[in-house]
């Protein structure tokens, strides 16, 4: 019995459907979900933000376990070196050149011919190749392409140093037979794995990946959510009921796919739109001084925290000493508590310096020097504004990107040099780490805030 092997694209597929970005926090779910549940490969979306998607695509990479992680190389090959340095880190990275076959799709996309095409593919493989082993070459629209020339360039692509080719189906038209038609075309003309990308656009999406199984194909391409896409539930599922009809198996964890993806869709479109209800409860939130430890620790869940024993209780004490002096407090001023007696760690970041240039015609540069052991680190960085490139600064310093969930600044004294006081949530795998930090400059507070919830961080995970 054949195994064919199934690569995830939730992440590519999202990211073209979805109006609002998705953040740090579910990117990284997407590719943990998928990574969990067995697939041979995840593909990343193609490089926008370089600074931003180096950082988040390297902390995707490390953390990816088994699974091959694929990124596009774009159109230009002076790219590729920014593009392989988002992945080289991954166990497994492979490098995709994903280029259109169809005449329609070659014209008005990018204005050239199958000649020029051809050469492009070839510019590219060959370059793909001196950074990286794998190399894989969607055929982009291919089930509108000449046939004859969709032969030439996968050939060309394989003779070139590519490992795999994928057929895609993104007119989404095509019946089943039509792809397996396809299929048994390529799969004839070159000797490396063809994987296919069908649509679910004519809700086929299953017949036609069973029909391209059926002629061979290796591989096949789903997505846990997504439009006209083939679902990876619902291929699993026609997979487990009749895969011995055609001889072949996937490896997924079939028998926790469908709660795993339910989890991760639920997240990813809770987060999509501002939780009311949430926002609310948080509001409602009011300790004193006859509040219990129990309801300390409740309150720090609505709050998103998960504090353990001993937290709660360091937490307990210090609200008891506010509230003798305050009588109660509210959600605000119950954070700033956590962040300031919760969580303690060493310092394994030193704030030493920082220099800001910010105006209103300008974009703002701070440079922010970190002290690590002996190791003195420097990270200069631009941004919207000084506190939004101090922080950019911090995370070039340490070479990762922590989604910045809440920021908070407030004057703690009166005065012309009042003592600001600032409050930074960080998230790390879905859990929140809080830092606070008091200065009569508010970017250094900002800064000693950022640096006491990363420390937590690194404590943590050390």
């Amino acid at each position: 019995m054949r195994t064919i092997h199934v690569t995830d694209i939730t992440l590519k597929k999202l990211s073209e459907d979805r109006a609002v970005s998705l953040l740090f926090r579910e990117k990284s779910a997407i590719a943990n979900c998928a990574d969990k549940l067995g697939v041979n490969a995840i593909e990343l979306p193609c490089v926008k933000n370089l600074r931003e998607d180096t950082i988040i695509y390297k902390t995707i990479a490390q953390n990816v376990g088994t699974a091959t992680l694929a990124i596009p190389v774009g159109f230009d090959k002076e790219n590729m070196a920014d593009v392989w340095e988002c992945i080289k880190d991954a166990k497994n990275p492979r490098l995709q050149v994903e280029l259109p076959v169809s005449t329609i799709q070659m014209e008005y996309t990018y204005h050239v011919k199958q000649a020029v095409m051809l050469e492009k593919i070839v510019e590219l493989v060959k370059e793909a190749k001196a950074y990286c082993k794998d190399v894989e070459f969607s055929a982009l629209d291919a089930t509108r392409a000449d046939a004859e020339f969709l032969i030439t360039a996968a050939k060309e692509a394989a003779a070139n140093g590519a490992t795999l080719v994928t057929l895609c189906d993104d007119a989404g038209v095509s019946t089943p037979d039509e792809i397996a038609a396809l299929v048994a075309t390529v799969k004839e003309a070159v000797n490396i794995p063809v994987y296919v990308q069908v649509s679910d656009r004519i809700n086929m999406g299953v017949a036609a990946a069973f029909s391209a199984i059926g002629k061979g194909a290796d591989g096949i391409k789903c997505a846990m959510a997504g439009k006209d896409i083939l679902l990876s539930g619902e291929f699993s599922d026609a997979m487990r009921a009749c895969g011995a009809q055609i001889d072949a198996e996937i490896k997924l964890d079939v028998t926790k796919i469908h709660t795993s993806i339910e989890d991760m869709v639920a997240a990813i479109n809770h987060s999509e739109y501002e939780n009311t209800e949430a926002v609310s409860e948080k509001k409602k939130i009011l300790l004193d001084a006859d509040s219990s430890v129990a309801q300390v620790a409740q309150a720090a869940a609505v709050l998103g925290y998960e504090l353990s024993d001993s937290d709660v209780g360091n937490v307990y004490k210090v609200l008891m000493q506010v509230c003798e002096k305050k009588g109660a407090v509210g959600s605000k001023e119950f954070e700033a508590l956590i962040a300031s007696s919760a969580m303690q760690a060493p310092s394994t970041y030193h704030f030493e310096t920082y220099t800001t240039t910010s105006s209103n015609v300008a974009t703002s540069m701070s440079q922010v020097t970190l002290k690590r052991n002996d190791e003195t680190i420097c990270g200069v960085a631009n941004g919207d504004g000084p506190i939004d490139s101090a922080f950019r600064a911090i995370e070039q310093c340490i070479g990762h990107h922590y989604e910045l969930d809440d920021f908070q600044v407030q004057s703690v004294t009166e005065g012309k040099e009042a003592l600001g006081s600032a409050l930074v949530r960080l998230r790390n795998n879905g859990k929140l780490y809080s830092g606070n930090g008091t200065s009569t400059d508010i970017v250094a507070a900002s800064i000693r805030a950022y640096i006491n919830a990363l420390n937590k961080i690194v404590f943590e995970e050390a």
